[in-house]
């Protein structure tokens, strides 16, 4: 497994716990032509290539050279990130942990007290660079090479969002993204025909109606997505009635369905108790439906990571559940309490 910086093989030392990254005087930040092993490519006006990342490569990328392949976020879900990253109570701000786990390095392990998000040489993560396992890049984003070199996001647009979002963040910061597949070579329209063959892209608005590739967002961020209430709601459900899986997009699918049967009707957002129950309601909904139920586009509740039994067969003031309970007066609070502070503070 090897780490590239725009194409080239970044060999990294740790020295005093400081990871240094040694690319043969080509920064992440490349002028226009770089040179790398792959021959020389042309990154014109709007950034740089990274043409020469390999399949399985933990690509060094900047945030605001990174595209979407879905139209919409669940803006509860990068609120809950932003609540916990600036209303914190953590001893280590999650924002850290977050990066670190990105990054293939698990979560933090030192952090100065001026730390920045946006300097990761003012933190330190349990895994050094150079070490990295299976089981250390298992929670890595990933990303598909595209034509131009350009890098199209398959998981991991809430994350990201949240990095670019938090004050300390920002589009210019980095972070690694794990290689699915480079298919630099192929036309627009072959690049985005083999996208939907593999199930790399969601091309549905938050309504359920088709999109077309070219009215994807053209960077991340908040304000260039749509809200996708249903889609956060499926974040806040998670091992309570179902479990993330390999699937890509799982959680819209779910949203689908949601939609489409009306589950859960409306609800107050910024009520912590209003959406904690329409959580309950969900999620209890998701078990009901028995595995062998068709959920969305052929997609069985199976497939979609559906639980034996709510909440795991815990109690309600157990598990997942139990913990999503929690008010944000708690000394531990929820996600949802998190995204509802968040949303009042800030008049979302």
């Amino acid at each position: 497994m090897r780490t590239t910086t725009v194409g080239r093989t970044r060999w990294v030392a740790a020295i005093a716990g400081t990871v240094m990254a040694l690319t043969s005087g080509v920064s992440a930040a490349a002028p226009n032509e770089i040179a790398g092993s792959c021959g020389l490519l042309q990154t014109g006006s709007s950034g740089t290539s990274y043409a020469c990342a390999a399949t399985g490569d933990l690509l060094d990328v900047r945030i605001g050279d990174v595209l979407a392949t879905q139209p919409s976020l669940g803006y509860d879900e990068v609120y809950y990130k932003l609540g916990r990253y600036t209303l914190g109570k953590d001893e280590i701000n999650k924002k850290f942990d977050d990066w670190c786990e990105a990054n293939g390095q698990v979560s933090a392990a030192t952090v100065k007290p001026d730390a920045r998000l946006s300097d990761s040489t003012s933190f330190t993560c349990k895994v050094a660079l150079g070490q990295e396992t299976a089981e250390s890049t298992a929670a890595m984003k990933t990303v598909v090479i595209g034509p131009g070199g350009k890098p199209y996001l398959t998981d991991g647009h809430h994350t990201l969002t949240s990095f670019l979002e938090t004050p300390d963040g920002g589009a210019d910061m980095h972070v690694r993204l794990k290689v699915l597949g480079n298919l630099s070579s192929l036309s627009d329209t072959a690049f985005w025909d083999q996208m939907k063959a593999n199930g790399w892209t969601w091309l549905e608005d938050v309504n359920g109606n088709a999109v077309s590739p070219d009215q994807l967002p053209k960077s991340l961020g908040l304000a260039n997505f749509a809200d996708d209430k249903f889609r956060s709601m499926m974040y806040f459900t998670r091992d309570i009635g179902y479990k993330v899986g390999d699937l890509p997009f799982q959680e819209f699918f779910w949203g689908d369905w949601m939609r489409v049967n009306n589950v859960g009707g409306d609800w107050n957002r910024n009520d912590f108790t209003a959406y904690l129950n329409t959580v309950e309601t969900v999620s209890k909904a998701q078990v009901a439906v028995g595995p062998d139920t068709v959920v969305a586009e052929g997609k069985t509740a199976k497939e979609l990571g559906v639980l034996a039994a709510w909440n795991d067969g815990k109690a309600a003031d157990k598990g997942e559940f139990g913990k999503l309970a929690l008010p944000y007066s708690d000394a531990k609070p929820g996600k949802v309490a998190y995204a509802v502070e968040y949303r009042l503070r800030n008049g979302r």
